[in-house]
């Protein structure tokens, strides 16, 4: 893959970590990096949470030196509020300041927040011009093909984007109303891609090595962001460089990798929240992690009422 530059970042492999709301932790930052991401993005951060110093948020915004470069992901819809909590944020470890146009959930789109701005283009461009003039960092924002197949403006929007001064754009080839069902569509990467001048990052449907070649093959995309197919799977990362790199593909861990994997993530999940928080947060990553193993339907069961390090290690024993 050959490096990208975001505003003054230097990005050396263009394959990013999509933000994951519960997932893109620095624990699981910190594993995907390791297998080869070349650029890591924080859980979405509400600016008015900033501002309020909500108590939750300096943890969803602790970056390590090793995770860098790295992307701080704002979400919001006013343009004060936003700007005002960038201003704040700025001297943070991170190094982009990305912006959530693309998250489907209700409570945030009800706001008018999150994937609800592809409906205000003319606000989308305000709210980055806005965060622009606030901070030196680039600014980046992650969009999606369009709130819904009535309105597919991921092209419009992302030349707004362009003209109010983002960096740089990754775009989810879905609409809001498909959340993350059906198929992503990758025309739309192609169209975005071949508007704009600034790079733009193809998401949706990476979940192999091959569909990250094919990606990059049919919509000429500058780099790959990859969310749900690293959920339980950091290794991809690892695979798609050395697919894309050499054009060999790696197998995929074994049992005895995935469970030194799981037991290392489990350990920094501890060490990050408390063994209360860490183990109830490790449930869902191993259900993800053995998804496909024989009897991973019965081990999930199990999973879901284990309390301490050792019951994991007990119910892992049969995997």
């Amino acid at each position: 893959m050959k490096p990208l530059k975001i505003g003054n970042v230097n990005i050396d492999r263009p394959l990013a970590l999509a933000p994951m709301a519960g997932v893109t932790d620095q624990p699981f930052r910190l594993l995907c990096k390791e297998q080869g991401a070349g650029l890591v993005c924080t859980e979405m951060v509400s600016a008015k949470a900033i501002l309020y110093k909500n108590k939750n948020t300096g943890a969803l915004m602790e970056i390590d030196r090793r995770e860098r470069p790295a992307a701080l992901q704002l979400f919001g819809c006013e343009l004060e509020v936003m700007a005002e909590a960038a201003r704040q944020i700025e001297e943070r470890n991170f190094d982009i300041l990305d912006v959530n146009m693309g998250c489907p959930v209700p409570k945030v789109v009800n706001n008018g927040e999150g994937s609800a701005l592809m409906k205000d283009p003319k606000l989308a461009g305000k709210i980055v011009a806005a965060l622009v003039k606030a901070v030196k960092k680039p600014v980046t924002v992650k969009i999606r093909k369009g709130f819904d197949e009535s309105r597919v403006n991921a092209v419009e929007v992302a030349k707004i984007l362009e003209d109010a001064g983002a960096a740089a754009i990754a775009v989810h080839g879905r609409t809001r109303e498909q959340f993350y069902s059906g198929k992503a569509d990758w025309e739309i990467i192609r169209r975005v891609k071949e508007a704009v001048g600034i790079p733009v990052f193809g998401n949706g449907d990476v979940d192999s090595p091959q569909r990250a070649a094919a990606m990059l093959r049919e919509t000429g995309c500058d780099g790959i962001m990859i969310g749900r197919g690293a959920q339980g799977n950091p290794w991809i990362f690892s695979r798609v460089l050395r697919y894309l790199e050499e054009g060999e593909i790696l197998p995929p861990p074994g049992r005895q990798e995935v469970k030194e994997m799981i037991f290392r993530h489990m350990e920094m999940l501890i060490r990050a929240k408390g063994e209360y928080t860490g183990i109830r947060e490790m449930r869902k990553h191993v259900a993800w992690y053995t998804a496909g193993f024989p009897h991973s339907a019965r081990l999930r069961g199990r999973i879901n009422t284990v309390e301490s390090p050792e019951e994991m290690r007990r119910a892992l024993e049969e995997l």
